[in-house]
């Protein structure tokens, strides 16, 4: 979750789903309520544990904290030097995600496949939005702090695509990079709060609407493969104080597909969707 949440365009929230812990994840986040809190004020330390599930949140915490600290750099690296190919390993994995998460609707119908297309059409037409201008102000900065937290428990939303959507990713890393706390301050506020009532949104509707939030997330993963793919030029650039240039927005074209690289692409493109069934099928042993 921690190495999809660092890749604008990719979720955490459909790493959890494929993996089977997404519900789970959900009541574990809600249970950070008033009750919980009782517990701790009353020293029940036991009681706080089993209630939040807290040993499954800190096992989840810690590998995502150690994914982004671990692999932020090499994925970093392998966007520098190896774009395509890294675009079309996750566009194979997205696009087996559609089939993974699709196929837990328990009864496809007209309601389910309307949710499936409002999904797409929602996702792809983020996708295609032009990037706002940075904002510093407290207020919108805590905006884009619930807009990102929720999104990335989304699957098929990306948290860090919405914050460059929004204006603001750059801002974001910098302030983290540089310890900005008039910008991490209201970001962590609106992170909190996004966080504690979204997930009380989503396990609501989760009991109530089970296939038609399973069909609406669905859609979600599928229009966002509009922003996974591969091959793409550079439409929207911003060069950092560095000198680092970062890109905003692309244009898609077509590959070359007699070409090497392309066959190289799409062999990885077709591991991204085999590591999809070997996760589920580890994750199936796992429960």
């Amino acid at each position: 979750m921690g190495a999809a949440n660092v890749i604008p365009g990719v979720s955490g929230g459909t790493i959890a789903f494929i993996t089977g812990i997404y519900e789970r994840l959900i009541y574990a986040i809600k249970s950070l309520n008033t009750k919980a809190l009782s517990f701790l004020v009353k020293g029940k330390w036991k009681d706080f544990a089993t209630y939040t599930d807290l040993s499954f949140l800190t096992a989840l915490s810690l590998g995502v904290g150690v994914s982004i600290l671990s692999l932020a750099k090499l994925l970093d690296y392998l966007f520098q030097n190896y774009e395509v190919l890294l675009w079309a390993f996750f566009f194979g994995l997205i696009l087996a995600s559609v089939y993974s998460v699709g196929r837990q609707v328990q009864r496809w119908n007209g309601k389910t496949i309307a949710a499936l297309i409002i999904g797409t059409a929602i996702a792809v037409g983020i996708s295609l939005l032009s990037p706002a201008s940075e904002n510093t102000s407290f207020w919108y900065v805590f905006i884009c702090g619930i807009v990102a937290i929720c999104s990335m428990i989304l699957p098929g939303l990306s948290g860090s695509f919405l914050l460059i959507i929004m204006g603001n990713y750059l801002l974001v890393l910098r302030a983290i990079h540089e310890f900005e706390f008039k910008i991490l301050l209201p970001l962590a506020l609106g992170c909190g709060v996004g966080l504690v009532a979204f997930s009380n949104l989503l396990s609501y509707v989760f009991k109530r609407f089970p296939d038609i939030t399973i069909a609406l997330l669905t859609g979600f993963i599928l229009g966002s493969l509009n922003i996974l793919w591969p091959w793409k030029e550079a439409a929207e650039t911003f060069t950092k104080p560095d000198g680092e240039i970062t890109v905003l927005k692309y244009t898609k074209v077509l590959p070359d597909f007699l070409s090497a690289p392309t066959f190289l692409a799409l062999g990885l493109m077709v591991l991204g969707i085999l590591s999809i069934f070997a996760i589920e099928k580890w994750a199936a042993g796992k429960n």
